[in-house]
């Protein structure tokens, strides 16, 4: 873990033996400070993700979602309050939280394979690990045949397949993903989010994922929060009523059609 804990600390509200929530948030607030004044990105912000479940983070441009998931990653630093993963306090990045981004932020000289695996090597995963990780990776985003490819020679979808499975690879507690579909087509995005769902499933991955699509974070989520504009606080948690088997026709059910109205509205 790349997270550190005192020898006695837990999550708030909760002893060290109580099955306490994957990700716990708990009065994050975070101040900019400039020469002669100061923003205030976030305030006060609590929410929890349990594990196996699907989060998104909702709200408008520069409400503080992107700032929060840097400071769960250990990316950015809180002005207060504390974020634990696994019970453990967070402190700075760590091999128990996988990011992905918009960007893909792949290495361009490295290949697909040897991109998946470059956390695995930081880490020192025995070479014939690593080679099995990386191959069982492969076939779960289905890009066996593209192992030796370089990231100029995919499409967008593909380069975010490797960016997921590179942050899959070290098996973290926590999957992270800020904003990972938006630069995608439609069609595109719509066979990502599907495939997301697939390893939500299989692989009872844990996730948190920022999102400005309100449709995208109701077909996905297990619960979304949104969030008001600066400074950035939890305005509203909200339940989707689906399991994990899902298709497009949910987005003709009533009861999505009403909770889109409902998110919108908040968000404003």
């Amino acid at each position: 873990m790349g997270a550190t804990v005192t020898a006695t600390a837990h999550p708030p509200g909760l002893g060290a033996s109580a099955l306490a929530p994957k990700l716990v948030v708990d009065g994050v607030s975070k101040v900019f400070r400039r020469r002669k004044s100061s923003v205030t990105a976030l305030d006060a912000v609590d929410l929890h993700v349990d594990a196996g479940e699907l989060v998104c983070l909702v709200g408008a441009s520069g409400c503080g979602k992107s700032t929060l998931l840097s400071i769960v990653g250990g990316l950015e630093e809180a002005t207060s309050g504390t974020v634990w993963v696994e019970g453990e306090r967070v402190v700075g990045p760590g091999a128990d939280r996988g990011m992905v981004f918009q960007g893909y932020s792949l290495y361009p000289w490295k290949t697909v394979a040897e991109n998946i695996a470059f956390g695995l090597e930081v880490g020192r995963w025995p070479r014939a690990r690593r080679n099995e990780r990386v191959a069982e990776l492969l076939g779960v985003v289905g890009l066996k045949e593209f192992a030796d490819a370089l990231p100029r020679e995919l499409s967008g979808g593909m380069r975010q397949l490797v960016a997921i499975a590179r942050a899959l690879a070290t098996e973290p507690d926590l999957l992270l993903l800020d904003e990972p579909f938006g630069a995608l087509d439609a069609q595109t995005k719509r066979h990502l989010q599907d495939f997301l769902l697939t390893i939500w499933r299989q692989l009872g991955a844990t996730i948190l994922m920022v999102t400005h699509d309100v449709d995208e974070a109701i077909y996905l989520s297990s619960r979304v929060y949104v969030m008001s504009a600066r400074p950035g606080r939890i305005a509203e948690e909200v339940e989707v009523p689906f399991g994990q088997v899902r298709g497009s026709s949910i987005k003709r059910d009533r009861r999505f059609l009403d909770l889109r109205d409902e998110i919108n509205e908040l968000i404003g």
